[in-house]
Parts: C-alpha cells; sequence; structure tokens
C-alpha cells in the first residue's frame, strides 16, 4: 500500500510541528503528513525525562513566533516544553496528521518521476510501508535518538554500582541518600546536580574542563507587570523583540569583546559564589564565542554548591573502581551512581538512508543552501535551528522559506527544484564548525558543508538570515526542473 502525499515531514518534535503549522496555514492546498517513530509528540522533550531537563533558552524566544508562550517561567521545565508542542498541534488541527511509531529507512527522489519514495517500518507491527510525496522534509534534529555519546571508560566493568546516561534515564531510579557523580559540565550536568542535590547524600560534577555558567532570574517581572496593564499580544511582541536583542548582544560582544566577556561571566559567579570558593571549576580555557553558555536559572546550581549538597571536581578520570572513580590526582570519588552526562552523537537526517536515482547522498558531501536545502537534491529541505540563540528562531524562519518556495514551484508550474552550488563555492567547513563543544567536534564530518556566498554561508545570525530569507525566492542558484504535468497537487491516494 503506498500512500501519496504533496509534502511529507520527517519528525514530530518541535521543528516538525512548527514545519506543519506554517505548511498548514499557508499551503492549505497542499496534502501532508507527519511521520514520527516514537509514540507521542515532543521529539527532544519527549524522550528526555532527566531531573530538571529544562530550556537553555527564554521560552518567549524560544516558543514559535506564530504560537506565542503565555507560561510565567523564563527558563521552563521539559513537561512544559513537551505540553506547548502538544497544544499547539491540536490548535492547528495537526492531530489526523501524524502518523506514530513509524521508523524510516530511506528515502530515494526519482527524477523521472520527481517524486520521494519514503520506505518504512511499523516498529510495533514490524510491517513494511511505502509513502510517496513530491516534497520532503526532515525534522530529525541533529543527534542520534537511540544512543548518547559514551566514551569507554578503563576498568568501568568492575563498578558494582548503576551507571546512568540522561539520555536514557530511568524512571524508576532511587538516588535518595545516594553518593551521585555527574561526569560531564555541559547544560545537561549544570541541570542534574542542583535538580537532585536536595534528595542524594551528596551529588559532584565531576568535568575535565569547565564551562561558562551564568545566572537568569526564572520570572520576569517587569513581563508580568506589563500584562496586568498592556494587552498580552502586545507584550509579547515587545518582550520577544526585548529578549532577542539581549541574547543577539551578548553574542555580539563575544565575538567583538571576548576578553571583557569572559571577565564579565567569571565574575558574575565570583559574586555568586564568594571570594573563597576556588574559580578554576568556573574558568573555562576557552572564549565565551566558542560554546553556547550555559545559564542556571535563579542560581540554583549555585545555591546547591554553598549549601554544601553540591561540589564540582575538576580533574581527569584514571578509571572507574568497585566504588567509584580514581582520578588522575589521585583522589577517588565514592560514587552509588554515576551519571554520564557525556553528550550527544551526531546523526543528519535521523539516520535515514537518502538516495537520488538509487545514489546515497551523504550530507557531510553536500553544501547547506540558506541553512535549510541541501546542495543537488531535489524537493529536499532539512531544519536545524540556532546554536547560539534560541532554536526556533531559525526554525521559524525556515519553514515560511520552505512554504514559499512550494508556493512558489505552483506559481511556476514545475515539478521539482534543487540548488546548484558554483565552482569553488566550498569552503570545506561544516555548517557548526566555529563551536568547539566536543559532541560538536566529535560529529563535524557528518554536518553538511558551507560556502563563502552569502546564501552557502551559514552565519547563525537571526538579523541576517531574517534578511536573507525576506528576499524573492528566485536565485540564481536555484535549478528549477519543468515538465508537462507538474506533480505538486496529486492528491494522497492509496494504490
Amino acid at each position: 500500500m503506498n500512500a501519496a502525499y504533496d509534502v511529507i515531514i520527517i519528525g514530530a518534535g518541535l521543528s516538525g510541528i512548527g514545519m506543519a503549522c506554517q505548511l498548514a496555514q499557508k499551503n492549505p492546498n497542499k496534502n501532508f503528513t507527519i511521520l514520527e517513530r516514537r509514540q507521542a509528540i515532543g521529539g527532544t522533550w519527549d524522550l528526555f525525562r532527566y531531573p530538571g531537563i529544562r530550556s537553555d533558552s527564554d521560552m518567549i524566544s524560544f516558543g514559535y513566533g506564530f504560537n506565542p508562550w503565555t507560561g510565567n517561567q523564563v527558563l521552563a521545565a521539559g513537561e512544559s516544553i513537551r505540553q506547548y508542542v502538544q497544544d499547539t498541534a491540536e490548535k492547528f488541527g495537526l492531530a489526523q496528521k501524524i502518523q506514530f511509531g513509524i521508523k524510516i529507512i530511506s528515502a530515494d527522489f526519482s527524477t523521472a518521476t520527481n517524486q520521494w519514495t519514503v520506505k518504512a517500518v511499523d516498529e510495533q507491527t514490524g510491517e513494511s510501508k511505502e509513502f510517496v510525496c513530491n516534497y520532503l522534509v526532515s525534522a530529525t534534529g541533529y543527534y542520534n535518538h537511540d544512543q548518547g555519546y559514551l566514551p569507554k571508560f578503563e576498568g568501568e566493568e568492575d563498578y558494582q554500582g548503576i551507571r546512568v546516561h540522561p539520555q536514557h534515564w530511568p524512571e524508576d531510579l532511587d538516588y535518595s541518600n545516594k553518593k551521585v557523580v555527574v561526569i560531564g559540565s555541559g547544560a545537561t550536568a549544570v541541570t542534574v546536580v542542583p535538580a537532585m542535590a536536595d534528595k542524594t547524600a551528596h551529588i559532584t560534577m565531576l568535568q575535565r574542563s569547565p564551562s561558562y555558567v551564568f545566572n537568569i532570574p526564572n520570572t520576569d517581572k517587569i513581563l508580568d507587570a506589563c500584562k496586568k496593564i498592556l494587552p498580552e499580544d502586545v507584550v509579547y511582541k515587545m518582550f520577544r523583540k526585548r529578549n532577542i536583542f539581549i541574547q543577539r548582544s551578548l553574542f555580539k560582544l563575544s565575538r567583538r569583546f571576548p576578553e571583557k566577556m569572559r571577565s564579565f561571566l567569571i565574575d558574575s559567579v565570583r559574586k555568586q559564589l564568594g571570594d573563597d570558593y576556588d574559580m578554576s571549576h568556573f574558568t573555562p580555557k576557552y572564549m565565551p564565542r566558542d560554546e553556547r553558555l550555559c545559564a542556571v536559572p535563579d542560581g540554583d546550581l549555585f545555591e546547591a554548591i554553598k549549601s554544601g549538597k553540591a561540589s564540582v571536581v575538576t580533574d581527569h578520570i584514571d578509571r572507574f573502581t568497585e566504588n567509584g572513580i580514581l582520578l588522575k590526582s589521585g583522589k577517588t570519588l565514592e560514587a552509588d551512581i554515576i551519571i554520564t552526562a557525556t553528550g550527544l552523537q551526531i546523526q543528519m537526517l535521523g539516520g535515514i538512508q537518502v538516495t537520488v536515482d538509487h545514489e546515497k547522498i551523504n550530507p557531510g558531501d553536500k553544501m547547506s543552501y540558506k541553512g535549510v536545502l541541501l546542495e543537488d537534491v531535489p524537493n529536499f529541505a532539512y531544519l536545524f535551528g540556532y546554536t547560539n540563540a534560541p532554536w526556533t528562531l531559525k526554525i521559524d524562519l525556515a519553514c515560511d522559506y520552505i512554504c514559499r518556495l512550494i508556493q512558489e514551484m505552483d506559481k511556476r508550474q514545475v515539478a521539482a527544484v534543487k540548488p546548484v552550488a558554483p565552482a569553488g563555492e566550498n569552503t570545506g567547513k561544516s555548517i557548526v564548525s566555529s563551536l568547539q563543544s566536543g559532541y560538536v567536534q566529535r560529529g563535524d564530518g557528518v554536518m553538511p558543508r558551507q560556502g563563502r556566498s552569502t546564501e552557502w554561508l551559514v552565519t547563525h545570525s537571526f538579523e541576517k538570515d531574517s534578511a536573507m530569507f525576506g528576499q524573492a525566492i528566485d536565485a540564481s542558484a536555484l535549478v528549477w526542473t519543468h515538465t508537462t504535468a507538474s506533480r505538486m497537487d496529486f492528491k494522497a491516494k492509496v494504490a
């Protein structure tokens, strides 16, 4: 049985739902479906269930531009974000558009028919499925949902306690009065530590090197006050612009004045922990511009450290022992539970085998066009948000562009469109080459490349992208395929 659609969206997470909402509103003549491997909406926010999971961007700018976030938390809990995505899907009538439990195996574009054939399997029944569409959008994120990154530790087989990776958190994990060690210093670690501290006997964040951590109030009193005297939609637009401006300004300052920004961030932590605290644990070797900052709502990490319930150790692991971890310094950390917050495994397009006329497409060999399309791949788009700003800001822009591109295809009565790069455009650098995060460096090779000119260069700049996406769809890099009968308007059918 082949189900045929105008558009297929892969993934019902934050990006996929955002794409579907815009498509339903801006291209109401298109018949589409969302194929989701999990049994629920939410993607990342449904997968991760570790204690304290939350956004690391303020929600008023992290939420969709077309559906304002109305909660009162600046950094919202994962459960709240998951509910927000679900509520958005319901609000825009997507319930009947999502097919759950569908694992996609491959997707092949035929230049003879100008269609994608998507092969999949129903993971519950084992039944093979096949879908056909004209336009394919990947909203699968950038990491492997099946397995997080887990380095090999010497002596790990000797350890007799419990080991947990945050990506696969056991629902029944009891850490009450347990000694816990969290390996890592990124956003997950600084979230897990204060969230668990009250129940554990003690919790230690073990890091090889520090990250930049900054405190942020988790309620916006000015916004709350304005809500009492101004219409909610006015307040939303005003404070969304304010928050985006502040975030972009911080990033620009980090780029232009890295040493001053470094001093500011370190001094702000010192004010939280006191002059007697060993600041080497919060003094990174890199500059603030090189990695994403770790936000701490209401100073919860610092409060846990000051109370004595949590501590930070900066050292290297020599080996696991029966009862904990032996460090290179000779110190031993006893642990009933070890949490390996060691990061993600980068994976593009959800690990799906993508081909054109049965020839394999490796994203790491192709350039990204406007950070949305893939060089030489017809009728295909992928969604990849910002790494230095709220993810969804880029997703909103990208989804609008895809909708306009499909409209342009209808206007021109063409069957396919693809970006083709001029000779010498490829720089060899990936779309995230500027980031120094470990998981990004490990996965750099699978990421699309970027070029030299504006439309092939991924700047991660909201201002530049807004201007670029605001331009007319027509561009010299786009190659349109004309046929006597465009395939864009065929209706869903079952053959």
